[in-house]
């Protein structure tokens, strides 16, 4: 084989070894992400009720100031009405201290009402905080379980790593560029084989003379409909074929 493509293909066979790591990792962590994503929920449900505790409590401020103000021109009415002069007048200030009562009325029913959807998201946001409370003991406990394993893992994986900075400090510096540009996309289907004359990467046959090219393995071959670069197998079965 091709000293090049024999280098790209020990390259993706490593690539596919280190990327085989990752679902290892999120296996380990399944059950701490779990735990950390609830918590994240919580929080931001914790968020959104304060942001509604704030809301009600500006609501009760702002009735509280209507309460103020209807208790001040009742009683300046009050005084106003000891200085009458006519019917007129009085029938104009009996009109005004209904509507200051009624203004009062209507404050005090808000504030009872904003008080108690207060209370019960008060006692809502203090629930979620105890169960964000538990979860962080939970998260804590499972950290230092899960560390040491994905330590472990990554020790391996970084084992890998060295042998990928061996392979591409002898390998042809074009070839490896032109790998990492396929397999951007490509991912661990960079490298494919040839099976029944067909890219082992989009399965579309390709022409006489492409595959008598990846059998002389004189040069890096890609396949003219996909991209990705071939090479020759000798398997029997598709299966085989991809085995790295």
């Amino acid at each position: 084989m091709n000293k090049h493509l024999q280098i790209l293909l020990e390259l993706a066979k490593l690539d596919k070894q280190v990327d085989d790591f990752n679902p290892k990792i999120a296996l380990v962590r399944k059950e701490l992400d779990s735990r950390i994503a609830q918590k994240a929920k919580i929080l931001q449900n914790i968020e959104n009720l304060q942001e509604q505790i704030d809301g009600l409590q500006f609501q009760i401020n702002e009735s509280e100031r209507m309460v103020g103000e209807s208790v001040a021109r009742i009683e300046d009415i009050a005084k106003k009405q000891q200085e009458i002069r006519s019917e007129k007048e009085l029938r104009a200030l009996n009109i005004e201290e209904d509507i200051a009562k009624e203004n009062l009325s209507v404050a005090n029913e808000e504030i009872h009402a904003h008080q108690l959807k207060l209370r019960t998201k008060q006692e809502d946001m203090q629930e979620l905080q105890t169960q964000a409370d538990a979860l962080e003991a939970q998260i804590k406990e499972l950290e230092s379980s899960v560390q040491s394993e994905v330590d472990a893992i990554l020790k391996e994986q970084e084992k890998l790593f060295e042998k990928r900075r061996d392979i591409i400090g002898r390998a042809d510096s074009k070839s490896i560029s032109f790998y990492e540009k396929i397999r951007r996309w490509a991912k661990n289907t960079s490298v494919v084989p040839v099976f029944k004359q067909a890219c082992g990467g989009c399965f579309i046959r390709i022409n006489d003379k492409t595959y008598a090219e990846v059998l002389s393995n004189a040069e890096i071959v890609t396949c003219p409909h996909c991209g990705r670069i071939l090479y020759p197998s000798d398997k029997q079965t598709y299966k085989e074929c991809v085995e790295l």
